[in-house]
């Protein structure tokens, strides 16, 4: 009997040369020690010395390799991902954490690898994909390659851009360590990796099998006719218990990396700390648990099903997803199902796949030989592809760190099988994804549209085509193809022949106002071009078609048909979380009552990777909260938004705004636009968590095309639509830095603005007090304007002390009264102790934390006061001195937002490269175009927005600072122009698929 990988092994010759190699293994996680166990395995076999440096255990080397050739060498010189928990990575944390262990103690580490490598008489290097290691080499003057499926340069790219900006000279350090290994050898599964001048593809590195899947059972005692699951899951939730029934009857579950006081249920099997995986593996019939590269290759291999659950920011794991899809290998759990012990629908998915990996599992024995005709001095060809390949390689490291949310696109097909020209990988039938799939040419007809106008808007138009060919892709009279995820889960979301309503909202562009919304001011806002599309359908429970997880989660409850909330957002590729969300809608409830919001906070909470679904659900249960209405039918809804994530553009908004549109139109709920906003604003405040203002809500809704909004957010009060004039024109560009609302930054100036009003009401009710003894003490407390107290001081104090919106202060009475008793910081200690609640109900004061009080109490009084003058402005003469005010109010806008705290790098010089193209005057006539720029929402990056002169000059100066930017910071700007109607200007569309389109 032949068994998978235990088949006569072509082992690496013996060399004729005594070699010694230093193999340098990265501290993250097992995966990489065990694949590099196997290239040593075969390197030592050859006869050759090999130093493995290495944070991992021991045991995992030397229960494989019984050897006085292999040396370990306990010394950690990179620290890989640091997790927050077992599922989500803390970015910040990782790019802090490798600061501080590869980047300030870098001069001393390559001192001491020199000397270390010289030491041992290192023939090569090589490196498993730890960074400084290729420079030390250098250095020694001794080769290196390295061998991995990532590097880091790709990983912490994406926490830089949204996490740690300030770290960005860690990537490029990382990146310039890499250009001095001299080859690259690319694991199955891999991301771009553009670093590397040289690359040799070779098949997956996984261990050998010891035993056959009889001789495992045979030891364990499991009979053939049992099913076995190995739970291979590192780092189980504190206090989670494994429970009997969460197993289909008949199973059993092995457990790797138990704890040793862990109490298991009997159908539960804890195995030892050093069980040969592999083995195990592969006497098994399923297998649950994270993806990695060890667990994804082993999988493959062995031809096991892998249910697996999505990591938050671990951004190896799409790659390798798409691998494990591609050979019919996965199946993925919501992770709320993993840890309430929902398996049994997974796991029965599960046996129903039959993997179909056929690559070659002989790379630790590829890569062994590579190296040691390395090391003898042997030079491998450059790989003639070499430069397409790191174009390649480029391109797409820029397409996944610039993406524009909202493309139903993962990792590019184009990418993926772009080995086949070296025959690496078979051609696989694929969705095309060189254009976007909203331009298709699947016919809009198949629809008819029996409410509502699609108002000429292109991209509405493509979202009904989209509509289209998910129907079409969904009728298994279609052609077969390999679809995304997402868009499969898409195809089988409605009842194609029943009515399904879409809404409509956009994103916005703040250009005055901003942060000061929650402090009562006027905001003008601008609605973009961009926009969010919606679509949902009702059905009764008896009539709705679930998933099969809901299924299987029904059926055990024994219960008749209930109302079912099931959601599929396009666009989660672009920031790895899962595609697809449900709840029975019952679990918004308890008892006669809809849930708490703070229990709703709570519960979408729980799982990273979908608490995106709560800006949609929670539109539900606001709708249930505020109006009393009762959802009977079951609900399905299609999210898909062009309005980019974290650009400061509003992107919730939109989302919130569009859905509860829809929402309501499906149910014959009449809502205007403003109640609409408001109730949205509910949703982000106390759902989702992010203490944001109305403006963002607002504009979503009631703005219209070519118009600024102009606002009083008092709480939300309508002035009017100011159109903008024809010889002004307004854009945004993207920083590249991500903002978000619910981000510590926004979130502590709005604790110290709320501090400073509730600090100015305190003195205002002192002097109140006061002035009933002493008048002249306040006459005198105001130099600026004594005249007006004579009649009228008490009652102003007395209004100042009731003082609800901080704008309603005028910015003279603010100098000249309350300015000088403000603290610039103070503790929320200090703050609690003396004044007791600030008054905020969607912020806390963290005692322990320090917070600036007197430029967040200043920015919103003298915003408001900008904000007017910039509204008067726009109806003023058509001049330059005009452009040259508006463009001023908004230059003291964006440095106020700094003083504050809420700059950012990428902002700063965005907005000085706007002052450069301002003040170098036009060598045709002398005059400028651009005029002004800030930083926009809540700040902390995002966009800026620039006013100019509508005139093609302003656009090529646009498209200069664009590029100007590129070259400083490696990033081009996205660039937002133009705009539409608001979600009540748009309306509804009710929509029904024609008979003949079915048949």
């Amino acid at each position: 009997m032949r068994i998978p990988g235990m088949e006569e092994e072509g082992l690496v010759s013996v060399s004729r040369e005594h070699l010694v190699f230093a193999y340098y293994v990265t501290g993250h996680g097992f995966g990489h020690a065990t694949r590099v166990v196997e290239v040593v395995r075969h390197l030592v076999g050859a006869g050759h010395d090999v130093h493995v440096v290495t944070g991992a255990p021991e045991f995992v080397f030397t229960t494989e390799i019984q050897s006085p050739n292999l040396h370990i060498r306990k010394v950690l010189l990179d620290c890989g991902a640091v997790q927050a928990d077992a599922l989500t990575v803390d970015r910040l944390a990782s790019l802090e954490k490798y600061h501080q262990t590869a980047v300030v103690p870098r001069a001393s580490i390559l001192a001491t690898e020199v000397e270390w490598l010289n030491s041992i008489k290192a023939d090569l290097v090589v490196s498993d994909v730890v960074p400084v290691a290729c420079r030390a080499a250098a250095d020694a003057g001794i080769r290196s390659v390295c061998v991995t499926n990532f590097s880091w340069d790709f990983i912490y790219s994406e926490y830089v851009m949204a996490a740690g900006y300030h770290h960005r000279s860690v990537v490029w350090q990382i990146a310039e360590d890499y250009s001095h290994c001299e080859f690259l050898l690319r694991l199955p599964g891999y991301c771009p990796m553009p670093a590397f001048r040289d690359v040799i593809d070779v098949p997956l590195v996984v261990r050998r099998l010891h035993k056959s899947r009889a001789e495992v059972r045979k030891e364990l005692g499991i009979s053939e006719d049992v099913k076995v699951l190995i739970f291979n899951f590192g780092g189980q939730p504190a206090g989670w218990i494994l429970k009997q029934e969460w197993l289909p009857d008949g199973w059993l579950c092995l457990v790797c990396g138990a704890s040793e006081n862990q109490e298991l249920p009997p159908n539960f099997v804890k195995l030892a700390k050093d069980v040969y995986t592999p083995d195990v593996i592969a006497a098994s019939d399923c297998m649950l648990g994270k993806i990695g590269y060890g667990t994804v290759s082993e999988a493959l291999a062995y031809k096991l099903p892998f249910v697996f659950v999505r990591r938050d920011y671990f951004n190896e794991e799409p790659f390798l997803r798409n691998m494990l899809e591609n050979y019919q290998g996965g199946v993925e759990m919501i992770r709320r199902d993993l840890l309430t012990g929902h398996w049994k629908p997974y796991l029965e998915r599960a046996l129903t796949l039959k993997p179909s990996y056929d690559g070659q599992i002989n790379g630790g024995e590829t890569v062994a030989r590579i190296l040691q005709d390395t090391a003898v001095g042997k030079k491998h060809a450059s790989d003639k592809l070499s430069g397409v390949r790191r174009l390649r390689d480029a391109i797409v490291l820029g397409y996944q760190l610039q993406r524009v949310a909202g493309r139903d696109v993962g990792v590019p097909d184009w990418y993926s099988l772009s080995e086949k020209e070296i025959g690496l990988r078979a051609k696989t039938p694929t969705a095309d994804t060189t254009e976007s799939p909203f331009l298709s040419e699947s016919c809009v007809e198949d629809f008819e549209v029996l409410e509502g106008d699609t108002q000429g808007l292109s991209d509405t138009v493509a979202f009904l085509k989209s509509l289209s060919g998910l129907a079409a892709s969904g009728d298994p009279q279609s052609p077969e193809k390999r679809q995304l995820r997402e868009r499969s889960a898409a195809s089988a979301l409605f009842n194609w022949e029943d009515e399904i309503y879409v809404a409509r909202a956009p994103g916005r562009l703040d250009v005055m106002g901003g942060i000061a919304d929650y402090s009562g001011s006027l905001v003008l806002q601008m609605p973009i071009r961009e926009a969010c599309h919606v679509a949902v359908q009702r059905n009764h429970p008896s009539r709705h078609k679930l998933w099969k997880h809901a299924q299987a989660r029904h059926l055990n409850k024994g219960h008749d048909p209930i109302p079912v909330l099931q959601i599929v957002s396009f666009g989660s590729e672009l920031s790895n979380r899962a595609p697809t969300f449900d709840m029975d809608i019952l679990d918004l409830m308890e008892g006669e009552k809809p849930m708490s919001y703070e229990k709703a906070n709570q519960y979408f909470s729980q799982d990273p990777s979908q608490k995106w679904a709560a800006y949609v659900a929670g539109t539900i249960l606001v709708l249930m909260t505020e109006l009393g209405v009762r959802f009977t039918d079951s609900i399905s809804i299609l999210v898909s938004s062009a309005v980019p994530e974290g650009k400061g553009v509003s992107s919730s908004a939109s989302v919130e705004v569009a859905t509860m549109s829809a929402i309501a139109a499906a149910h014959g709920l009449n809502i205007e636009p403003r109640k609409l906003a408001l109730l949205c604003q509910k949703v982000e405040n106390h759902i989702v968590g992010a203490p944001c203002g109305v403006m963002d809500q607002m504009t979503s809704a009631c703005g219209e095309a070519n118009k600024l909004l102009a606002m009083v957010c008092q709480p939300a009060e309508v002035k009017e639509l100011v159109t903008i004039p024809t010889h002004i024109r307004f854009w945004g560009l993207d920083s590249g830095i991500r903002h978000s609302v619910g981000g510590t930054d926004y979130g502590s100036v709005r604790v110290g603005t709320y501090m400073g009003r509730k600090i100015i009401k305190s003195q205002a009710s002192t002097m109140v007090s006061e002035s009933t003894t002493n008048l002249n003490n306040i006459v005198q407390a105001d130099s600026f304007n004594s005249d007006e107290y004579e009649g009228h001081a008490i009652e102003l104090l007395k209004s100042e002390a009731s003082l609800e919106y901080l704008c309603n202060l005028k910015p003279h009475r603010y100098e000249g009264v309350y300015a000088k008793d403000l603290p610039e910081s103070t503790t929320g200690e200090e703050f609690l102790k003396k004044y007791g609640n600030h008054n905020d109900k969607v912020t806390t004061v963290d005692p322990k934390r320090l917070y600036s009080v007197k430029a967040p109490t200043r920015h919103p009084i003298y915003e408001n006061f900008r904000v007017e003058a910039f509204k008067s402005l726009l109806t003023a003469a058509k001049t330059d001195e005009q452009l040259s005010a508006l463009g001023e109010l908004m230059y003291q806008c964006h440095y106020s937002y700094s003083a504050c705290g809420l700059g950012s790098d990428g902002t700063d010089r965005l907005v000085n490269l706007v002052q450069e193209m301002q003040h170098r005057k036009s060598s045709h006539d002398g005059t400028s175009s651009l005029f002004g720029a800030k930083i926009t929402g809540g700040g902390s990056g995002g966009s800026v927005c620039v006013i100019g002169r509508n005139c093609i000059r302003s656009n090529e100066e646009i498209l200069e600072i664009q590029q100007r930017y590129k070259a400083a910071t490696g990033y081009l700007p996205i660039l937002f122009e133009g705009s539409s109607p608001g979600a009540g200007k748009f309306g509804y569309l009710k929509i029904q698929r024609k008979p003949s389109a079915s048949n």
